[in-house]
């Protein structure tokens, strides 16, 4: 990992509130292994989105600025997005390459014989 390269913690659920302080334990040593100041939250496989999700993701970014970082969610469910946004919690979010449309009235193919436009 290079000073650019966010660590990674990858939670899968659903997580218990027993689970709760070691997950903060391994987020905060992730935060002192290297020079990044983001940790990056794989929240793709949580489970269904409920106020327990966003209960310990609130508890990792508490953490995570008490350490002097940040928290940054990959794949988060719509509708945990919405929770978060809705309890007030604006996380960053990893976003994925946006595939590009065409531009309106450009063919991808041209059949021989069609008239050009």
């Amino acid at each position: 990992m290079d000073a650019m390269t966010p660590a990674v913690l990858v939670l899968a659920g659903p997580v218990t509130p027993e689970q709760v302080p070691e997950l903060c334990d391994a987020l905060r040593a992730r935060l002192r292994a290297g020079p990044a100041r983001v940790v990056v939250c794989d929240v793709g496989g949580l489970g269904p989105p409920g106020l327990a999700a966003v209960d310990l993701l609130a508890r990792l970014e508490l953490t995570a600025r008490r350490a002097g970082g940040r928290v940054r969610l990959r794949d988060p469910d719509p509708a945990l997005h919405a929770l978060l946004d809705l309890a007030g919690l604006g996380f960053e979010v990893e976003r994925e390459p946006e595939q590009r449309e065409p531009a309106l009235g450009v063919e991808e193919a041209v059949e021989p014989g069609d008239p050009a436009l």
